[in-house]
C-alpha cells in the first residue's frame, strides 16, 4: 500500500499567545497602618453568641480613637440577619460608629490574583493591634489548634506573628495590651489574640475541649509568653435549654477586657 500523500499545504500565520495585563489597583480598601487609631479586629463564629457582636461594637463606640473590622464566619452571618432588634443585619452593624470594614470568606480571593496585590488575612494580621474573637465555636477552636486554615478567620490566626519578628507593635498611646506581652527572657513582643468560647455544655465537657484549651492557654498562652488568651466561658442556661458551663462569657466582660488590654478604659465607659 503507498504513503498517503499530503498535499497544498499552508502556514496558517498563528500569533503567540500574549499575557492578559488587568489593570486593577492593588487594594480596593486601605489598611493604614500609622493612623493613631487603635484597631480591633472582631470576630464571631458559628454560635449563637454572635448576637452580642453588636453590643460589643455599641459598647466600644464611646471611644472615637479605635477602629474596628469584622470578620464573620459563613455559620456566623446566619445569626445577624434582621431576625429582631437583638439581630440586626450585617449592614445594619457595617454602618454602627468605629466599624471600619467588614469581611467574609468570598473577600479573600474575590478577585483573580496579579502579583502586587495585597492578600487580605495577611493584610488583616499587620492591620490589626489584637484579634477578639467572640464567639469562638467548637468547630473553630478545634480547627486553631490542628492548624487549619480553610477559611478567611482561620487564615489570619494560622497567619499570626507568633514570633515578634514581623509585625512591630506599634507605639500608640494607650495601647498596652498587646506590648505588655514579654513572655520569656529575650523573647520579643507580640500581638495577642484573646478567644471567648462559646458551645453547648455537653460540648464544653467534651475531654477533648480541655485538651483543645490546654493548646491556647499552656502552650501558645500569654503567661507563657504566646499569643492567645482564652475568656473562660460561664455557667447559666443556654439558649438550646441546656444549663451548665459553655456560655461565652458575658459581653459586658469581654468589652471590659478589651478596653482594659488595649488601654481605653480612661477614655470612656461601657453603656
Amino acid at each position: 500500500m503507498s504513503a498517503a500523500e499530503i498535499r497544498d499545504l499552508r502556514p496558517l500565520h498563528l500569533e503567540a499567545v500574549q499575557h492578559q495585563h488587568i489593570s486593577r489597583p492593588v487594594s480596593p480598601i486601605p489598611f493604614p497602618l500609622n493612623d493613631s487609631k487603635i484597631h480591633l479586629l472582631l470576630c464571631a463564629t458559628g454560635s449563637v453568641a454572635t448576637i452580642k457582636i453588636p453590643n460589643i461594637i455599641t459598647a466600644l463606640s464611646a471611644h472615637p480613637n479605635l477602629s474596628i473590622r469584622l470578620i464573620f464566619t459563613a455559620s456566623a452571618t446566619n445569626f445577624l440577619a434582621g431576625q429582631s432588634a437583638e439581630q440586626p443585619s450585617l449592614q445594619d452593624i457595617a454602618a454602627l460608629p468605629n466599624v471600619d470594614g467588614m469581611f467574609f470568606d468570598e473577600d479573600e480571593w474575590r478577585d483573580p490574583w496579579v502579583r502586587g496585590n495585597h492578600i487580605l488575612h495577611i493584610e488583616l494580621r499587620r492591620w490589626a493591634d489584637i484579634m477578639v474573637v467572640a464567639p469562638l465555636s467548637a468547630d473553630t477552636l478545634a480547627k486553631i489548634t490542628q492548624g487549619w486554615s480553610d477559611n478567611l478567620l482561620l487564615s489570619v490566626i494560622r497567619a499570626w506573628d507568633t514570633t515578634g519578628e514581623l509585625d512591630v507593635v506599634r507605639d500608640v498611646p494607650g495601647l498596652n495590651g498587646t506590648d505588655s506581652i514579654q513572655g520569656q527572657a529575650g523573647s520579643k513582643r507580640k500581638k495577642r489574640i484573646l478567644v471567648a468560647p462559646a458551645m453547648n455544655t455537653a460540648m464544653w465537657l467534651q475531654p477533648i475541649t480541655k485538651k483543645q484549651l490546654d493548646v491556647l492557654n499552656e502552650e501558645w498562652g500569654v503567661k507563657n509568653g504566646g499569643w492567645f488568651e482564652v475568656l473562660t466561658p460561664m455557667s447559666k442556661e443556654l439558649a438550646c435549654g441546656d444549663v451548665g458551663g459553655g456560655a461565652m462569657k458575658d459581653w459586658r466582660e469581654i468589652v471590659e477586657v478589651i478596653e482594659d488590654r488595649l488601654g481605653l478604659k480612661s477614655s470612656g465607659a461601657v453603656a
